[in-house]
This record gives structure tokens, sequence and C-alpha cells, in this order.
């Protein structure tokens, strides 16, 4: 008779050593700002030290990443969704329907 109980074991160890690695980084702030530009005679939306997920404005229409990190402009509210990476210094058209963007 064979003993089950080790392979059973070790699997769950394995199993609990690596949902660690599956779990979301803790969000870190980035220096800087994010700047949206959503439409002539409107005031940019200004983002100082952005960190976690924030919503983006309705109507946004380009972002600008002006921080020393990769922002992630995502479709959905809650950064859930695909994103697109905005690397520093550089900015990009937001999708329609974007719904907000995280510090990468």
């Amino acid at each position: 008779m064979r003993n089950r109980a080790r392979p059973a074991a070790l699997t769950l160890a394995l199993a609990c050593a690596t949902v660690p690695l599956l779990a979301p980084a803790p969000a870190l702030a980035a220096t800087g700002q994010v700047v949206v530009f959503q439409a002539e005679l409107v005031h940019l939306d200004v983002y100082d030290d952005p960190s976690g997920c924030t919503r983006l404005p309705l109507a946004a229409h380009v972002l600008s990443n002006q921080t020393d990190r990769p922002v992630r402009v995502h479709g959905d509210p809650f950064c859930l969704g695909p994103s697109v990476t905005v690397q520093p210094g550089y900015g990009s058209h937001v999708p329609a329907g974007s719904g907000s963007f995280s510090v990468a």
C-alpha cells in the first residue's frame, strides 16, 4: 500500500507557495504627473504622483505620462481589463470607452 499523504502534502505546499506569486503587487506611487486632455476649452485633468487605479474622465481623449513609471490605460473603470502601456515621457490617444489608468 502506497502512502498518498506525502504527494498530497507536497502538492498543497507548492500551491500555497505559488499563491503569493499570483497575487497582484501593491501599487506604488509614481513621481510626476499624468495629464489628461478631454477637449478644447476644457481644463486639463492633472493627477499628481498617481498610484493605484484612477478613473478617467468620461470624455478623456489624450493621456500624457509625465511620471517616472509606465502607466496602463484600461478599458474599464476598475483596472481589470486589457490595457495599453504608456511609457514615461510619452502620450497616447485614449481608446474610446477607456475607463481608468494605473501605474505599472
